[in-house]
Protein backbone atom coordinates (compact mmCIF):
# COMPACT_ATOMS: atom_id res chain seq x y z
CA UNK A 1 0.00 0.00 0.00
CA UNK A 2 1.30 3.84 -1.05
CA UNK A 3 0.64 6.15 1.66
CA UNK A 4 2.02 9.86 1.11
CA UNK A 5 1.34 11.44 5.14
CA UNK A 6 3.33 8.27 6.26
CA UNK A 7 6.50 7.38 4.31
CA UNK A 8 7.05 4.22 6.92
CA UNK A 9 9.93 3.02 4.66
CA UNK A 10 11.81 6.49 4.83
CA UNK A 11 11.43 6.19 8.23
CA UNK A 12 12.85 2.49 8.67
CA UNK A 13 15.73 3.86 6.46
CA UNK A 14 16.51 6.82 7.82
CA UNK A 15 16.82 4.78 11.35
CA UNK A 16 19.00 2.64 9.59
CA UNK A 17 21.48 5.30 8.52
CA UNK A 18 21.56 6.76 12.34
CA UNK A 19 22.39 3.25 13.68
CA UNK A 20 24.67 2.49 11.04
CA UNK A 21 26.25 5.66 11.17
CA UNK A 22 26.78 5.23 14.54
CA UNK A 23 28.25 2.21 14.27
CA UNK A 24 30.57 3.85 11.74
CA UNK A 25 31.45 6.66 13.93
CA UNK A 26 32.52 4.19 17.14
CA UNK A 27 34.50 1.99 14.95
CA UNK A 28 36.24 4.86 13.00
CA UNK A 29 36.89 6.50 16.83
CA UNK A 30 37.85 2.69 18.37
CA UNK A 31 40.45 2.22 15.20
CA UNK A 32 42.07 6.02 15.10
CA UNK A 33 42.27 5.99 19.39
CA UNK A 34 44.01 2.44 19.57
CA UNK A 35 40.78 1.98 22.07
CA UNK A 36 37.85 -0.26 22.49
CA UNK A 37 36.77 2.05 24.90
CA UNK A 38 36.64 5.87 24.70
CA UNK A 39 33.76 6.73 27.07
CA UNK A 40 31.51 4.85 30.04
CA UNK A 41 28.80 4.78 27.56
CA UNK A 42 31.02 2.08 25.48
CA UNK A 43 31.47 -0.14 28.66
CA UNK A 44 31.27 0.94 31.99
CA UNK A 45 31.79 -2.42 33.34
CA UNK A 46 34.59 -2.97 31.85
CA UNK A 47 36.05 0.62 32.16
CA UNK A 48 35.40 0.44 35.81
CA UNK A 49 37.85 -2.78 35.89
CA UNK A 50 40.38 -1.13 33.72
CA UNK A 51 40.63 1.89 35.83
CA UNK A 52 41.33 -0.74 39.12
CA UNK A 53 43.62 -2.58 36.79
CA UNK A 54 45.50 1.04 35.96
CA UNK A 55 45.95 1.80 39.58
CA UNK A 56 47.48 -1.33 40.52
CA UNK A 57 49.79 -1.06 37.33
CA UNK A 58 51.12 2.52 38.58
CA UNK A 59 51.34 1.73 42.01
CA UNK A 60 53.10 -1.93 41.43
CA UNK A 61 55.61 -0.54 38.98
CA UNK A 62 56.26 2.11 41.89
CA UNK A 63 56.74 -0.81 43.78
CA UNK A 64 59.66 -2.12 41.79
CA UNK A 65 60.94 1.02 42.05
CA UNK A 66 61.32 1.04 45.75
CA UNK A 67 62.61 -2.26 45.50
CA UNK A 68 65.41 -1.29 43.42
CA UNK A 69 66.35 1.91 45.39
CA UNK A 70 66.32 -0.26 48.61
CA UNK A 71 68.92 -2.68 46.68
CA UNK A 72 71.04 -0.01 46.04
CA UNK A 73 70.73 1.42 49.08
CA UNK A 74 72.04 -1.90 50.91
CA UNK A 75 74.78 -2.32 47.78
CA UNK A 76 76.11 1.33 48.74
CA UNK A 77 76.32 0.09 52.55
CA UNK A 78 77.62 -3.33 51.94
CA UNK A 79 80.34 -2.05 49.66
CA UNK A 80 81.48 0.85 52.40
CA UNK A 81 81.48 -2.20 54.65
CA UNK A 82 83.63 -4.25 52.72
CA UNK A 83 85.82 -0.93 53.01
CA UNK A 84 85.99 -1.27 56.22
CA UNK A 85 86.96 -4.82 56.39
CA UNK A 86 89.77 -4.14 54.31
CA UNK A 87 90.84 -1.73 56.34
CA UNK A 88 90.87 -3.95 59.14
CA UNK A 89 92.36 -6.74 57.86
CA UNK A 90 95.29 -4.67 57.29
CA UNK A 91 94.89 -3.33 61.10
CA UNK A 92 95.17 -7.34 61.88
CA UNK A 93 98.17 -8.03 59.46
CA UNK A 94 100.00 -5.27 61.54
CA UNK A 95 99.08 -6.27 64.49
CA UNK A 96 100.01 -9.66 64.11
CA UNK A 97 103.57 -8.97 62.74
CA UNK A 98 103.96 -6.53 65.87
CA UNK A 99 103.16 -9.32 68.05
CA UNK A 100 106.59 -11.25 67.33
CA UNK A 101 109.67 -9.73 69.26
CA UNK A 102 111.99 -9.91 66.67
CA UNK A 103 110.43 -6.14 65.80
CA UNK A 104 112.89 -3.49 67.33
CA UNK A 105 110.63 -0.34 69.36
CA UNK A 106 111.52 1.52 66.22
CA UNK A 107 109.86 -1.39 64.13
CA UNK A 108 106.72 -1.35 66.41
CA UNK A 109 106.60 2.56 66.16
CA UNK A 110 106.45 2.41 62.64
CA UNK A 111 103.48 -0.30 62.76
CA UNK A 112 101.79 1.66 65.13
CA UNK A 113 101.67 5.21 63.04
CA UNK A 114 100.26 3.06 60.05
CA UNK A 115 97.57 1.66 62.27
CA UNK A 116 97.03 5.31 63.43
CA UNK A 117 96.30 6.11 59.79
CA UNK A 118 94.12 3.67 59.48
CA UNK A 119 92.21 4.07 62.50
CA UNK A 120 91.53 7.84 60.64
CA UNK A 121 90.49 6.03 57.19
CA UNK A 122 87.80 3.64 59.38
CA UNK A 123 86.20 7.03 60.69
CA UNK A 124 86.43 8.34 57.15
CA UNK A 125 84.41 5.76 56.02
CA UNK A 126 81.82 5.62 58.61
CA UNK A 127 81.61 9.46 58.07
CA UNK A 128 81.25 10.06 54.52
CA UNK A 129 79.52 6.80 53.45
CA UNK A 130 75.73 7.92 52.14
CA UNK A 131 73.20 7.29 49.89
CA UNK A 132 70.25 9.96 49.09
CA UNK A 133 72.04 12.11 52.11
CA UNK A 134 72.16 9.78 54.51
CA UNK A 135 75.08 8.15 56.05
CA UNK A 136 74.25 4.56 55.80
CA UNK A 137 76.66 3.05 58.37
CA UNK A 138 75.93 5.24 61.07
CA UNK A 139 72.23 4.81 61.41
CA UNK A 140 70.89 7.56 59.48
CA UNK A 141 68.68 5.35 56.83
CA UNK A 142 65.27 5.30 57.41
CA UNK A 143 63.42 6.33 60.79
CA UNK A 144 66.33 6.23 63.31
CA UNK A 145 67.63 3.34 61.53
CA UNK A 146 65.06 1.53 60.86
CA UNK A 147 64.49 1.24 57.07
CA UNK A 148 60.96 0.28 55.66
CA UNK A 149 60.48 -1.29 51.86
CA UNK A 150 57.24 -0.83 50.34
CA UNK A 151 57.73 -3.45 47.54
CA UNK A 152 54.01 -3.99 46.87
CA UNK A 153 50.90 -2.59 45.68
CA UNK A 154 48.86 -3.24 49.33
CA UNK A 155 49.80 -1.24 52.82
CA UNK A 156 50.89 -4.96 53.45
CA UNK A 157 53.23 -5.65 51.27
CA UNK A 158 56.22 -3.53 53.29
CA UNK A 159 58.88 -5.28 55.62
CA UNK A 160 61.63 -2.77 57.86
CA UNK A 161 65.31 -3.77 58.13
CA UNK A 162 67.12 -2.74 61.02
CA UNK A 163 70.47 -0.61 59.75
CA UNK A 164 71.88 0.88 63.11
CA UNK A 165 75.15 2.70 63.08
CA UNK A 166 78.18 0.48 62.78
CA UNK A 167 79.66 3.25 64.64
CA UNK A 168 79.83 1.30 68.05
CA UNK A 169 80.96 -1.64 70.22
CA UNK A 170 84.12 -3.22 69.12
CA UNK A 171 84.42 -1.26 65.78
CA UNK A 172 84.37 2.17 67.89
CA UNK A 173 86.82 0.43 69.82
CA UNK A 174 88.72 -0.15 66.92
CA UNK A 175 89.13 3.33 65.94
CA UNK A 176 90.62 4.65 69.32
CA UNK A 177 94.44 4.57 69.89
CA UNK A 178 94.19 2.57 73.42
CA UNK A 179 92.63 -0.36 71.96
CA UNK A 180 94.84 -0.79 69.26
CA UNK A 181 97.83 -0.76 70.12
CA UNK A 182 100.89 -2.27 68.85
CA UNK A 183 103.56 -0.72 70.45
CA UNK A 184 103.96 -4.13 72.62
CA UNK A 185 103.77 -7.53 72.29
CA UNK A 186 100.47 -7.91 74.70
CA UNK A 187 99.03 -4.58 72.89
CA UNK A 188 99.65 -6.17 69.51
CA UNK A 189 97.77 -9.37 71.08
CA UNK A 190 95.05 -7.34 72.37
CA UNK A 191 94.56 -5.52 69.18
CA UNK A 192 93.62 -8.70 67.61
CA UNK A 193 90.84 -9.63 69.57
CA UNK A 194 89.78 -6.07 69.11
CA UNK A 195 89.52 -6.22 65.38
CA UNK A 196 88.17 -9.77 65.09
CA UNK A 197 85.30 -8.33 66.60
CA UNK A 198 84.54 -5.88 64.80
CA UNK A 199 84.78 -7.77 61.91
CA UNK A 200 82.57 -10.41 63.02
CA UNK A 201 80.32 -7.38 63.70
CA UNK A 202 80.55 -6.50 59.73
CA UNK A 203 80.18 -10.08 58.79
CA UNK A 204 76.87 -9.95 60.16
CA UNK A 205 75.57 -6.81 59.01
CA UNK A 206 76.51 -7.14 56.04
CA UNK A 207 75.03 -11.11 55.96
CA UNK A 208 71.39 -9.29 57.36
CA UNK A 209 71.71 -6.63 54.30
CA UNK A 210 72.81 -9.34 51.69
CA UNK A 211 69.44 -11.40 52.76
CA UNK A 212 67.62 -8.42 52.11
CA UNK A 213 69.28 -7.42 49.24
CA UNK A 214 67.89 -10.57 47.95
CA UNK A 215 64.52 -10.33 48.86
CA UNK A 216 63.76 -6.69 47.67
CA UNK A 217 65.12 -8.48 44.23
CA UNK A 218 62.03 -11.67 44.43
CA UNK A 219 60.20 -8.51 45.27
CA UNK A 220 61.08 -6.71 42.63
CA UNK A 221 60.71 -9.80 40.23
CA UNK A 222 57.18 -10.30 41.42
CA UNK A 223 55.76 -6.75 41.20
CA UNK A 224 56.82 -6.94 37.58
CA UNK A 225 55.56 -9.67 36.85
CA UNK A 226 51.93 -8.89 38.47
CA UNK A 227 52.15 -5.71 36.55
CA UNK A 228 53.05 -7.56 33.62
CA UNK A 229 50.21 -9.45 34.11
CA UNK A 230 47.36 -6.76 34.88
CA UNK A 231 48.61 -4.99 31.67
CA UNK A 232 47.65 -7.85 29.20
CA UNK A 233 44.19 -8.23 31.33
CA UNK A 234 44.10 -4.38 30.85
CA UNK A 235 44.88 -4.43 26.98
CA UNK A 236 42.40 -7.43 26.49
CA UNK A 237 39.30 -4.79 28.11
CA UNK A 238 40.23 -1.61 26.60
CA UNK A 239 42.37 -1.89 23.51
CA UNK A 240 41.22 -1.77 19.97
CA UNK A 241 40.96 -5.48 18.34
CA UNK A 242 42.23 -4.49 15.03
CA UNK A 243 40.97 -7.13 12.91
CA UNK A 244 37.29 -7.18 14.36
CA UNK A 245 36.49 -3.71 13.86
CA UNK A 246 38.09 -2.81 10.74
CA UNK A 247 35.57 -5.96 9.65
CA UNK A 248 32.77 -4.16 11.66
CA UNK A 249 33.50 -0.98 10.14
CA UNK A 250 33.27 -2.44 6.33
CA UNK A 251 29.84 -3.76 7.31
CA UNK A 252 28.26 -0.53 8.90
CA UNK A 253 29.78 1.73 5.71
CA UNK A 254 28.40 -0.53 3.59
CA UNK A 255 25.00 -0.84 5.33
CA UNK A 256 25.02 2.93 5.53
CA UNK A 257 25.24 3.16 1.93
CA UNK A 258 22.50 0.55 1.13
CA UNK A 259 20.45 2.77 3.39
CA UNK A 260 21.24 5.87 1.82
CA UNK A 261 20.15 4.47 -1.68
CA UNK A 262 17.04 2.91 -0.15
CA UNK A 263 15.78 5.79 1.68
CA UNK A 264 16.39 7.53 -1.74
CA UNK A 265 14.01 4.97 -3.53
CA UNK A 266 11.62 5.32 -0.41
CA UNK A 267 11.41 9.25 -0.91
CA UNK A 268 10.35 8.59 -4.55
CA UNK A 269 7.14 6.70 -3.36
CA UNK A 270 4.80 9.70 -2.55
CA UNK A 271 5.65 10.59 -6.37
CA UNK A 272 4.53 7.62 -7.75
CA UNK A 273 1.19 8.05 -5.92
CA UNK A 274 0.82 11.15 -7.11
CA UNK A 275 1.17 9.42 -10.92
CA UNK A 276 -1.36 7.51 -10.39
CA UNK A 277 -3.62 10.65 -9.91
CA UNK A 278 -2.79 12.34 -13.21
Amino acid sequence: MAVVNSNLNALVSQHAMAVNNRATTNAIQQLSTGRRINSSADDAASLAISNKLGSRIISLDMAVRNANDGISMLETADGAAAGLSDVLFRMRDLSVQAGNDTNSSDDRDAMQTEVAALQSQLGNILNNSEWNGMKVLKGEAGNSGTVAFQVGASSSDAFTLSMSSLDTGSLASAQTSGSVDVSSQSGAAAAIEVIDSALTEIDQARTEWGATANRLMHAANNSANVSLNSQASRSTLVDTDYAKTTAELARAMILEEAGAAMLTQANQQPAYVLALLR
